[in-house]
Protein backbone atom coordinates (compact mmCIF):
# COMPACT_ATOMS: atom_id res chain seq x y z
CA UNK A 1 0.00 0.00 0.00
CA UNK A 2 1.17 3.55 -1.13
CA UNK A 3 2.03 5.95 1.97
CA UNK A 4 -0.18 8.78 2.34
CA UNK A 5 0.70 11.68 3.55
CA UNK A 6 -1.66 13.55 5.55
CA UNK A 7 -2.00 17.46 4.70
CA UNK A 8 -0.31 19.76 7.46
CA UNK A 9 -3.32 21.96 8.00
CA UNK A 10 -4.10 23.48 11.15
CA UNK A 11 -6.76 26.25 10.93
CA UNK A 12 -9.13 27.84 13.40
CA UNK A 13 -11.65 30.92 11.85
CA UNK A 14 -14.23 32.08 14.70
CA UNK A 15 -15.99 34.39 15.68
CA UNK A 16 -17.10 35.85 19.60
CA UNK A 17 -17.25 37.83 22.44
CA UNK A 18 -14.56 37.78 24.94
CA UNK A 19 -15.98 36.65 28.10
CA UNK A 20 -13.74 38.85 30.52
CA UNK A 21 -10.85 41.87 30.04
CA UNK A 22 -7.71 40.81 28.34
CA UNK A 23 -4.60 39.34 30.16
CA UNK A 24 -1.42 41.29 29.09
CA UNK A 25 2.32 40.58 29.62
CA UNK A 26 5.38 40.54 28.62
CA UNK A 27 7.82 37.48 28.63
CA UNK A 28 11.28 37.35 30.19
CA UNK A 29 12.80 38.27 26.90
CA UNK A 30 10.26 41.33 26.34
CA UNK A 31 7.88 39.92 24.07
CA UNK A 32 4.28 40.75 24.46
CA UNK A 33 1.36 38.47 25.03
CA UNK A 34 -2.00 38.71 26.01
CA UNK A 35 -4.80 36.04 26.72
CA UNK A 36 -8.37 36.07 26.42
CA UNK A 37 -11.03 33.62 26.48
CA UNK A 38 -14.16 34.19 23.98
CA UNK A 39 -17.69 33.15 24.05
CA UNK A 40 -18.80 31.44 20.02
CA UNK A 41 -22.52 30.98 20.04
CA UNK A 42 -24.24 29.01 17.59
CA UNK A 43 -27.52 29.20 16.63
CA UNK A 44 -29.90 25.83 15.57
CA UNK A 45 -33.22 24.58 14.85
CA UNK A 46 -34.07 21.36 16.96
CA UNK A 47 -36.20 18.47 15.97
CA UNK A 48 -39.68 20.95 16.71
CA UNK A 49 -38.53 23.63 14.87
CA UNK A 50 -37.33 25.71 17.81
CA UNK A 51 -34.69 27.72 18.14
CA UNK A 52 -31.38 26.44 20.27
CA UNK A 53 -28.12 28.41 21.10
CA UNK A 54 -25.22 26.19 21.98
CA UNK A 55 -22.41 28.25 23.69
CA UNK A 56 -18.47 27.23 23.02
CA UNK A 57 -15.60 28.88 25.34
CA UNK A 58 -12.39 28.87 23.60
CA UNK A 59 -8.82 30.10 25.07
CA UNK A 60 -7.04 32.69 22.37
CA UNK A 61 -3.63 33.61 22.92
CA UNK A 62 -1.56 36.58 20.47
CA UNK A 63 1.72 37.60 20.80
CA UNK A 64 4.17 40.68 19.99
CA UNK A 65 2.17 43.67 17.95
CA UNK A 66 -1.17 41.44 17.51
CA UNK A 67 -0.71 41.28 21.59
CA UNK A 68 -0.56 45.44 22.20
CA UNK A 69 -3.50 46.06 19.37
CA UNK A 70 -5.78 43.32 21.86
CA UNK A 71 -4.52 45.32 24.88
CA UNK A 72 -5.43 48.72 23.28
CA UNK A 73 -8.59 47.91 22.33
CA UNK A 74 -10.43 44.97 23.48
CA UNK A 75 -12.34 44.74 26.91
CA UNK A 76 -14.67 42.01 28.46
CA UNK A 77 -17.56 41.73 25.88
CA UNK A 78 -15.60 43.03 22.53
CA UNK A 79 -16.47 41.08 19.69
CA UNK A 80 -13.77 39.78 17.39
CA UNK A 81 -13.65 37.55 14.43
CA UNK A 82 -9.88 35.32 14.75
CA UNK A 83 -7.87 33.80 12.06
CA UNK A 84 -5.67 31.29 13.98
CA UNK A 85 -4.40 27.73 14.65
CA UNK A 86 -4.72 25.47 17.49
CA UNK A 87 -1.49 25.08 19.61
CA UNK A 88 -1.78 22.76 22.84
CA UNK A 89 0.97 23.50 25.93
CA UNK A 90 1.65 21.67 29.15
CA UNK A 91 3.02 22.78 32.44
CA UNK A 92 3.23 21.63 35.92
CA UNK A 93 1.66 23.22 39.07
CA UNK A 94 3.15 24.67 41.88
CA UNK A 95 1.45 21.79 44.03
CA UNK A 96 2.83 19.09 41.03
CA UNK A 97 -0.13 18.95 39.10
CA UNK A 98 0.30 18.42 35.26
CA UNK A 99 -2.27 20.32 33.64
CA UNK A 100 -2.66 20.59 29.70
CA UNK A 101 -4.59 23.09 27.34
CA UNK A 102 -5.71 23.26 24.17
CA UNK A 103 -6.04 27.10 22.63
CA UNK A 104 -5.95 29.01 19.46
CA UNK A 105 -2.72 31.14 18.46
CA UNK A 106 -4.54 34.00 16.63
CA UNK A 107 -2.82 35.08 13.72
CA UNK A 108 -5.15 37.86 12.73
CA UNK A 109 -8.11 39.23 14.56
CA UNK A 110 -10.84 41.55 12.91
CA UNK A 111 -12.27 43.60 15.85
CA UNK A 112 -16.31 44.09 15.24
CA UNK A 113 -17.02 46.47 17.61
CA UNK A 114 -17.76 50.31 16.51
CA UNK A 115 -14.66 52.60 17.48
CA UNK A 116 -13.81 55.87 16.95
CA UNK A 117 -10.69 56.23 14.51
CA UNK A 118 -9.49 59.06 16.28
CA UNK A 119 -10.13 58.19 19.67
CA UNK A 120 -6.59 58.16 21.04
CA UNK A 121 -4.22 60.97 22.43
CA UNK A 122 -2.62 62.43 19.41
CA UNK A 123 0.93 64.38 20.13
CA UNK A 124 2.57 66.94 17.66
CA UNK A 125 6.05 68.63 18.52
CA UNK A 126 5.33 68.28 21.92
CA UNK A 127 1.92 69.04 21.97
CA UNK A 128 -1.08 67.09 23.09
CA UNK A 129 -4.78 67.08 21.87
CA UNK A 130 -7.36 66.20 23.56
CA UNK A 131 -8.87 62.97 22.44
CA UNK A 132 -12.19 62.59 20.96
CA UNK A 133 -14.72 60.46 22.30
CA UNK A 134 -16.79 58.14 20.21
CA UNK A 135 -19.58 60.59 19.96
CA UNK A 136 -17.50 63.10 17.88
CA UNK A 137 -15.39 60.61 15.92
CA UNK A 138 -16.03 59.13 12.54
CA UNK A 139 -17.13 55.60 12.93
CA UNK A 140 -16.02 52.54 11.09
CA UNK A 141 -18.78 50.12 11.35
CA UNK A 142 -16.36 46.41 11.98
CA UNK A 143 -20.23 44.81 12.52
CA UNK A 144 -20.25 41.18 12.54
CA UNK A 145 -23.69 41.46 9.82
CA UNK A 146 -21.18 41.70 6.94
CA UNK A 147 -20.20 38.25 7.36
CA UNK A 148 -23.95 36.48 7.74
CA UNK A 149 -25.00 35.20 4.22
CA UNK A 150 -28.49 36.00 2.79
CA UNK A 151 -30.04 33.23 4.03
CA UNK A 152 -28.71 33.47 8.01
CA UNK A 153 -29.93 37.05 8.10
CA UNK A 154 -32.90 36.40 6.95
CA UNK A 155 -33.40 33.67 9.64
CA UNK A 156 -32.07 36.21 12.43
CA UNK A 157 -34.53 39.05 10.86
CA UNK A 158 -37.16 36.37 11.13
CA UNK A 159 -36.26 34.94 14.92
CA UNK A 160 -36.02 38.39 15.66
CA UNK A 161 -39.51 39.38 15.24
CA UNK A 162 -41.15 36.37 16.37
CA UNK A 163 -39.51 37.35 19.71
CA UNK A 164 -41.17 40.98 19.58
CA UNK A 165 -44.83 39.49 18.85
CA UNK A 166 -46.79 39.01 21.85
CA UNK A 167 -47.91 35.37 22.56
Amino acid sequence: MADLKMPELNSVFIAGNLTKDPVFRTTTNGTPVVNFAIASNRKYRDSSSQWQEDVCYVGVVAWNKLAESCNERLKKGSAVLIDGELQSRSWKTDEGHNRSIVEIKARRIQFLNKRGRLSEVVQREGETEPARTDDESPVEDDSFDKFLSNEESELLKDDTNQQKKPQ
